[in-house]
């Protein structure tokens, strides 16, 4: 097939490897057609009052002032004397969205529906608003329209404020959580003279929902340990006091009305959250009203490993920590609402102050609601599944199901509650482990299948590269003798095999690609098996110590990079043997100037993996000193290139404005923090600038010269520009000291082709992109080569690591995108952190692209080492992911094999994008007529 035949393909089928990690592990877990289970005895409330103060870390609220007074008075006040306590723990990832869904829901949202929206719902879920008879929600429009809309009937009523007010220039954040409360107290006073909405009110199961988004805001814009979120936690708690006053006010002081109090994350230090960092997975919790116990002196320490109790001057108080979903059941039960159906929460009995039969039998409509779960999940799979192949969930088959049951309710008639508790709690504890079973029931098959595909694909890029570059002794062979119509007919027989299997079992229709997807793949592999027999033949020609030392050397660097992924710290392992290549080779003493500069630009880029991926605090001062080193990295590049070829009038004039652009860019930040701070919002002047400096980044190089050094250095210039308004700290200076390294790196390799015995080597200032190339001075690959391409995908794994952490949400500073918006959007936020995180990959892929010009490559053939290369890497992630047992936490595992993915895939764009931007024309391809098996 032609080059970009194979291009197109490779692209597809690593599409697919990068889509089957989440329809393996990240399948939605709900499921439907349960029938929702009630508690049939009065509940304790007719009410329900949840706040939820966004962004609100355990510490920052249950942690006393140097004084010994607390932050939140009146809410100290309810744990001491009349409410129950706790921790509320939280899940990953530790956004607003998930975590509400588990409060209200009682489920953790599968990440796949997260990224479908941030305010619809991708999927359909029950709630306890959808169950109550009335729910009143006041807050963020990011938030409260996903549970209205997914509601049954018409029975949830929103109230939000623009989406404009979540600003985080804004003079006082704090203002979002004043506006809930002034609108809550307009709502009552309204409900007086209203005697239709009076009548809503004083009916039973009723929720009110206040969303307070001000602490969060602030925390994001000021950090967690600023004077202004800490001042608005006080505000919250003020707000509630008098919100308490107000409800048991208009409600004549019944004691009905049951309140809870808790955050949907936490925050780290640095202001952000997403990742599972205790300050991000620990929110408070505090519960009081009807139906609740008042607080509960204790004598005995508490069994609890950390120390937050002595921390907190609590340890004299009960503390009943929960899971985040637990949350869910407890609302349902307080009020006397069926459990969300596709809740997984545990009703947490402690907090309930209620007779033991309220309790059994709540606990044993909890039970029932997760065992219904369990029985849609174990029908759908026995109905997809040949009934030969069907291995049940053994501690819940259908016996035991009815045994539980009926034990259970003979308990109760026996009035012994304590055992009927114990035995539900057993029944949810197993019912919950089954969902899990049978949620990850194909999970195996699929993982070989991929497995077997991603083996083949890798494979045949190998005998690509054998078949194409490789120097073989060919010769006929008996595979390749093997007429293909036999091949086919084998290939399409097992296709067959796979189809009828997989209809028969009503597979989705992703499970016919991931299962069908090897079969081609495979079919290539057998065609080309000829090349391995053309290469043991060639063995005895062949270096074979230098190509096992070549071996054990990639094998090597793939396991660094693997581990790199984990601990940063590796990388500036690796950057340290790296400088001493020059030594190693033998290239030291016959470039000494050069050799010296690629010892010292490691050993500068090996200082950024060793500083903290977050928690920096901003220093706009380093973003200036970055523009400097930008100005006076770009000014010895010129003045080096000038003594070579001087630039034309049109080119000088360019890289003057451009250089201007740079230190604009540079001061812009400086300005924009000056004015946040002193709150008077973003400078429209910065803004404007901002975005117009990302829209020309990619076009303003291409008006440069297409000689090589100069479109270069036109490039570094437009992306380092937009690289200065997108950083607060240290991390403006990885491009400069980034592309420093990667130009000794061009320069090295030119001497290293010199060493190699290679001739008609060129200035770079003199190679020119637009010119056609000379087809007879294109040669094969060598082993040399190999190292070539390693140290590409090192780079690139270098620049996507060495100033933050993609693979954790937390990583990223909301600040860095202040210099273009401040108003809350998280996909434009989004959008703008992963341009970021790109640009130096374009900067690395420029220099791999140049590489291949100046050492003399056809332009795709370093490429095909370095997609082995990401493969084998992907490949090793991957293992890990079905490495159950494996001290790596799976989670981490596939979160590294979708970056892996993701880079490869984005290695195969940006291949065009660094194509388009060097206006390298595709005259290689077009002139060699290059083909590949």
């Amino acid at each position: 097939m032609r080059m970009i035949t194979f291009f197109l393909v490779g692209l597809t089928v690593h599409v697919v490897f990068f889509v089957s990690i989440f329809d393996i592990y990240f399948t939605s877990p709900l499921v439907h057609g349960m029938t929702p289970q009630a508690t049939p005895l009065a509940p304790p409330a007719s009410r329900l009052v949840l706040l939820v103060a966004d962004g609100l870390r355990a510490d920052s609220f249950f942690t006393l002032l140097p004084n010994g007074s607390s932050r939140a008075p009146y809410l100290r006040s309810i744990i001491e004397e009349t409410g129950t306590w706790g921790v509320s723990h939280t899940r990953v990832p530790t956004e607003s969205r998930p975590g509400h869904v588990a409060l209200i829901a009682g489920f953790y949202e599968d990440v796949s529906a997260v990224a479908k929206g941030w305010k619809e719902n991708p999927v359909e879920f029950d709630s306890v608003f959808n169950e109550s008879r009335h729910t009143w929600c006041w807050g963020s429009p990011d938030i409260l329209p996903m549970f209205a809309k997914g509601a049954t009937g018409d029975h949830v009523y929103t109230h939000t404020y623009p989406a404009v007010e979540e600003d985080f220039a804004s003079t006082d954040a704090s203002k979002l959580d004043n506006w809930v409360f002034t609108q809550v107290k307009s709502f009552f006073q309204a409900a007086k003279s209203n005697s239709t909405l009076r009548a809503s009110l004083l009916e039973d199961k009723n929720v009110l929902f206040l969303h307070l988004l001000g602490i969060d805001t602030n925390g994001h814009a000021h950090r967690p340990m600023s004077q202004e979120y800490q001042e608005n936690i006080g505000l919250v708690d003020a707000g509630v006091s008098e919100l308490v006053s107000m409800v048991e006010d208009f409600f004549g002081y019944d004691g009905r009305t049951a309140y809870v109090f808790t955050s949907d994350h936490g925050m780290t230090d640095w202001g952000s959250h997403g990742a599972g960092h205790p300050s991000e997975t620990l929110t408070p919790l505090v519960v009081w009203g009807a139906g609740v116990h008042n607080a509960q002196q204790v004598t005995e320490p508490q069994l609890y490993k950390d120390s937050y109790l002595q921390d907190w001057k609590l340890e004299h108080l009960q503390r009943v920590d929960v899971n985040q979903a637990d949350i869910a059941p407890l609302m349902a039960s307080l009020i006397g609402v069926p459990i969300p159906v596709n809740s997984v929460g545990v009703l947490p009995l402690l907090y309930l102050n209620n007779s033991k039969q309220f309790k059994a039998e709540s606990m044993y409509s909890n039970a029932i609601q997760v065992l219904e779960q369990f029985k849609v999940k174990m029908t759908q799979k026995r109905e997809t599944t040949l009934s030969f192949l069907f291995t049940p969930y053994q501690l819940l088959t259908e016996s035991k199901q009815a045994e539980f049951i009926r034990t259970a309710r003979i308990l109760m008639q026996l009035e012994k509650y304590e055992d009927a508790i114990s035995l539900c709690q057993s029944l949810i504890t197993n019912a919950l482990d089954g969902l899990v079973y049978y949620h990850t029931y194909d999970r195996f098959f699929l993982g070989c299948s991929v497995v077997l595909g991603f083996v083949g694909w890798t494979s045949y890029v190998v005998l690509i590269i054998l078949k194409t570059h490789a120097s073989l002794n060919r010769r006929p062979s008996l595979l390749q003798q093997i007429p293909g119509r036999t091949l086919m007919r084998l290939c399409m027989c097992v296709t067959m095999v796979i189809t009828v299997f997989l209809l028969i079992q009503r597979s989705p229709i992703t499970y016919y690609i991931y299962c069908l997807l090897p079969v081609p793949v495979w079919y290539s592999v057998l065609k080309e098996s000829g090349t391995l027999i053309d290469l043991i033949r060639s063995a005895p020609s062949l270096p074979l110590w230098k190509c096992f030392g070549y071996f054990v050397l990639v094998a090597f660097g793939i396991e660094l990079l693997v581990v790199s992924f984990f601990h940063r710290a590796m990388l500036t392992l690796g950057l340290v043997v790296l400088s001493l290549w020059p030594m190693l080779s033998g290239l030291f003493g016959k470039a000494k100037f050069r050799s010296l500069s690629w010892f010292l630009s490691c050993l500068c880029l090996a200082a950024f993996p060793l500083m903290p991926v977050v928690g920096r605090e901003p220093n706009i001062h380093l973003v200036t000193c970055a523009g400097v080193l930008t100005l006076f990295t770009a000014a010895c590049y010129l003045w080096s290139s000038h003594h070579r070829t001087p630039l034309q009038p049109s080119d000088r004039q360019q890289f003057v404005t451009q250089m201007l652009h740079v230190a604009v860019c540079a001061y812009v930040p400086s300005l924009t923090h000056s004015s946040l701070q002193q709150k008077q919002g973003l400078p429209l002047l910065n803004q404007i600038i901002s975005w117009i400096t990302l829209a020309s980044s990619m076009l303003v190089p291409l008006l440069s010269s297409t000689r090589l050094f100069h479109r270069l250095l036109s490039i570094f210039l437009s992306l380092t520009a937009t690289y200065l308004l997108l950083s607060t700290g240290s991390e403006a200076l990885f491009p400069p000291v980034l592309s420093w390294l990667m130009f000794v790196w061009i320069n090295i390799e030119q001497e290293a082709m010199i060493a190699q015995g290679v001739s008609g080597r060129q200035e770079l200032s003199t190679i020119d992109f637009s010119a056609n190339i000379d087809i007879t001075k294109i040669r094969q690959l060598k082993l040399d080569d190999i190292r070539r391409s390693y140290f590409f995908v090192f780079f690139i794994i270098t620049a996507f690591f060495g100033t933050g952490n993609i693979a954790s949400i937390n990583s990223f500073d909301p600040a860095s995108v202040y210099c273009f918006l401040t108003v809350f959007n998280p996909f434009i936020m989004g959008g703008l952190m992963m341009w970021k995180v790109i640009i130096p990959f374009i900067i690395v892929m420029c220099t791999f692209e140049t590489i291949q010009v100046a050492t003399q490559l056809s332009s795709r053939s370093l490429f095909l080492i370095v997609l082995v290369i990401s493969d084998l890497m992907a490949l090793h992630f991957f293992f890990l992911v079905q490495d159950y047992g494996s001290w790596l936490d799976i989670g981490t595992s596939i979160s590294h094999y979708v970056i892996v993915m993701s880079m490869t895939i984005f290695l195969m764009l940006l291949s065009v994008v660094t194509h388009i931007l060097t206006s390298r024309r595709f005259t290689l391809w077009k002139k060699s007529k290059m083909h590949f098996p």
